[in-house]
């Protein structure tokens, strides 16, 4: 099984360069989240980013905690490809909406 996660970003992410360039078309006061997708259930890779396995440089220094409302994501998935799809997909919805998004 694999599974699509959403971590809550502290908004001093928006200090980072890389990360504002990524994102023209965020709006003040929406979220800023990382989206991944792994084999480990959302609550495990949320703390191996924390603890700097394998972790996103953003999810390890900003991240705060896990979003489950509103991500339109539908876990767990039975193919990789399929999670590395809904991964895409989830990313470029939140930043159709505006939030602050960095992906895989």
């Amino acid at each position: 099984m694999f599974y699509v996660y959403v971590i809550n970003l502290d908004k001093k992410v928006l200090n980072s360069k890389r990360f504002k360039e990524r994102n023209p078309a965020y709006i003040k006061g929406k979220p800023c989240v990382y989206v991944g997708q792994s084999v480990h259930e959302p609550k495990v890779r949320f703390k191996q980013h924390l603890e700097g396995y394998k972790s996103n440089r953003f999810a390890r220094k900003y991240g705060t905690f896990l979003r489950h409302k509103n991500t339109g994501v539908k876990n767990p998935y039975n193919k990789r490809s399929l999670a590395e799809r809904a991964e895409k997909d989830t990313a470029k919805r939140l930043q159709k909406k505006g939030y602050g998004v960095w992906s895989g």
